[in-house]
C-alpha cells in the first residue's frame, strides 16, 4: 500500500496506515451514508462506539461529524440570511454540497481510503 494523498476540489484522502476488515470498511461508509437519515446522530454514534476499536472508522466518523458540524453552522447562517433572499440560494447550494460531498466520502470509504472534507471545521480532535 502506497501512502499517496490525493487533493481536489471535492477533497482529499489517502491510504490508511494499514488494510482495513470489511467490517470498518462497513463503518467508515455508513458512518457517511447515513448522515442523508440521521445528521450529526449517526456519525456521533458510530465515533463514539468505534473511536477505540478502529482508527479507520473513528477517522471517518470523526470527519463526518466535522462536516455535520460545519454543514449545521452553514444552514443557520443560510436561514438567518433568508430574511434577505441570499439565504434561500446559500441553503439550496449548501445542501447540494452537502449531498455531493458525503457521495465522495462514502465512495472513498468504500476504496478503503481516509477521506477529508475539502472544507470543514475540525472541532472533534
Amino acid at each position: 500500500m502506497n501512502n499517496q494523498s490525493n487533493s481536489s476540489l471535492i477533497g482529499s484522502w489517502e491510504d490508511p496506515p494499514y488494510m482495513p476488515t470489511s467490517e470498518e470498511r462497513t463503518q467508515a461508509i455508513l458512518s457517511h451514508i447515513l448522515n442523508l437519515v440521521a445528521p450529526l446522530l449517526a456519525p456521533l454514534i458510530i465515533y463514539v462506539i468505534k473511536k477505540d476499536e478502529s482508527k479507520f472508522v473513528a477517522d471517518h466518523a470523526k470527519e463526518s461529524l466535522n462536516f455535520q458540524i460545519t454543514i449545521i453552522i452553514g444552514y443557520i447562517i443560510g436561514v438567518v440570511t433568508a430574511l434577505f433572499l441570499v439565504g434561500i440560494f446559500i441553503l439550496m447550494f449548501l445542501g447540494l454540497v452537502e449531498l455531493v460531498l458525503i457521495i465522495v466520502a462514502t465512495v472513498k470509504a468504500s476504496d478503503n481510503k481516509i477521506y477529508r472534507y475539502p472544507f470543514n471545521i475540525r472541532l472533534i480532535k
